[in-house]
């Protein structure tokens, strides 16, 4: 069982006329395939069906063959999936409607790629499985999204993004209706269903849109706190501006990757000693920062018109987690005056799916109180803060070894090292999209913006290794017995998510 992809052009397409046998170089199979590997396919059946979208109206009678799946575009060249396994394929369980227990309410969408990896789709969590929203486009007929449905054949979110808050809503209440227990259209469709369900164990996840711009917040209280008084005391953890705008700069969109991506540790400037002149190498205080962020959403806004707080709401697509990784020791050295720079633009990750605003609404809970009052452009009295469980796991792959030292074994060891809620924001995604655009600063769908590190009041709740080593005088203790004031080399940092019924 075996699935690959070739790329077309118009050698290719005189290499098909030739009938001969073509060998794919591994360096150009984007699959498992070992290196050593190389495939030859069938130049007749392997291109049957590159058809209406390569633009040649030939079909050559092969257009049904079994062998051929698809012909699609991608990046200017021309591909073909194959799909020669059957056994990939899956079904909605007779009657259910849904798998593994999972609440239909709950559609989490980000961007797949094909089987094959030959192209990229958008999709719909559905407990273990990925709904392919391009394989069940022509099913959003309602009457926003019954000329939009090229949305759901693109890479990247963007454009579903763009069509705003009503389109957002459709889709999901077709989606719901779609896969809930009354609905045949999927339960008496085998083909259609073998076709849009995708196991996510064979999926890799990719980010879900193109980031155009990203900015970070710093709008946790405690987490500016904790900073503050380490670097200042007490008396002046606070800056002045804080309590009065919600402090945010310019990320490095760039360097945004999806979850699994490596992170190399990186080399800069950094003043070991104050008073002394810097020295360059590698950074020694490797830190994470937990935090969620928000995909803006909605049609491009014009460079001049700020975006009223009242109408924040609907430019707020949905949420991801973050790792916003960050060098402290090339932060201490760089940051004055401008702020952070080369520290945090080493790569941010974010996870491959987008948790859609309407699915976190149950959870709204009470905004901290903001003394002093915020100004009217950033006052709204509604609830908009989540009460969303966060975790933070150092994971550490630990070597067994003989009385020899033969290694024998390795196991993988997960340590908790913090607990801590989005509910401790100070500062709403609201007021800090409403802030953002105050002088007239333009946003485009799929624009990015970061809460900063979120923390908790008590000790264990704290977002940063910062904060929890408290600035590398407390040794975090790990599971296997070792301790941790920074990342080390291979530590591998799990950030996970959990909301659960409302009770407020």
């Amino acid at each position: 069982n075996w699935e690959s992809g070739i790329r077309g052009s118009e050698p290719a397409f005189a290499w098909r006329k030739s009938g001969k046998p073509f060998k794919v170089h591994p360096t150009e199979i984007r699959t498992s395939i070992s290196p050593s590997s190389a495939v030859e396919l069938n130049t007749t059946s392997a291109l049957a069906n590159y058809a209406t979208e390569a633009g040649d109206n030939e079909r050559e009678g092969l257009l049904n063959h079994s062998i051929v799946d698809t012909w699609v575009k991608w990046e200017s060249l021309l591909l073909i999936r194959f799909t020669i396994s059957e056994e990939l394929l899956v079904q909605i369980p007779a009657g259910t409607g849904r798998c593994s227990g999972e609440p239909v309410y709950q559609l989490n969408q980000h961007n797949i790629p094909a089987l094959t990896e030959v192209t990229r789709r958008v999709g719909v969590a559905i407990g273990d499985q990925i709904l392919d929203l391009n394989a069940v486009s022509h099913l959003f007929d309602g009457p926003l999204l019954k000329d939009q449905q090229f949305v759901f054949k693109e890479a990247t979110l963007n454009s579903f993004m763009s069509l705003g808050r009503a389109a957002w809503k459709e889709a999901r209440d077709t989606l719901q209706r779609l896969l809930s227990v009354n609905d045949q259209t999927l339960q008496q469709n085998a083909e259609l269903r073998a076709r849009a369900l995708v196991p996510q164990s064979s999926a890799t996840m990719h980010l879900p849109a193109h980031i155009g711009d990203y900015t970070d917040f710093y709008s946790s209280i405690h987490h500016a706190t904790n900073v503050g008084i380490m670097f200042r005391g007490p008396e002046n953890a606070l800056m002045p501006n804080w309590k009065y705008i919600p402090v945010g700069y310019h990320g490095r969109a760039s360097s945004v990757v999806v979850s699994g991506t490596p992170i190399r540790r990186p080399n800069g400037q950094t003043c070991p000693v104050d008073g002394e002149a810097p020295v360059f190498g590698p950074c020694r205080l490797m830190d994470f920062e937990l935090e969620v962020a928000f995909f803006v959403g909605g049609p491009p806004t014009t460079l001049g018109e700020p975006v009223p707080i009242q109408e924040a709401q609907d430019r707020i697509f949905g949420m991801v987690l973050m790792n916003d990784w960050s060098a402290r020791d090339i932060q201490k050295w760089e940051y004055v005056p401008l702020g952070p720079f080369l520290s945090k633009s080493l790569g941010t990750t974010i996870s491959p799916w987008v948790v859609t605003l309407d699915a976190l609404l149950p959870f709204a809970v009470d905004n901290m109180e903001q003394v002093p009052k915020p100004f009217p452009y950033l006052r709204h009295g509604d609830k908009f803060n989540f009460d969303i469980n966060l975790t933070i796991d150092i994971k550490r792959q630990l070597s067994i070894y003989s009385p020899g030292l033969v290694l024998y074994a390795e196991r993988s060891v997960s340590s908790t090292v913090s607990r801590t809620n989005y509910k401790y924001m100070y500062w709403t995604s609201k007021q800090q999209l409403a802030h953002h655009t105050i002088t007239g600063c333009n946003l485009n769908p799929g624009d990015l913006m970061a809460s900063g590190t979120i923390s908790g009041p008590a000790s264990d709740s704290f977002g940063s290794m910062l904060e929890l080593s408290w600035r590398g005088t407390k040794p975090v203790p790990l599971a296997d017995g070792s301790t941790r004031k920074f990342l080390q080399d291979g530590d591998e940092v799990v950030i996970k998510e959990s909301n659960h019924t409302n009770t407020n």
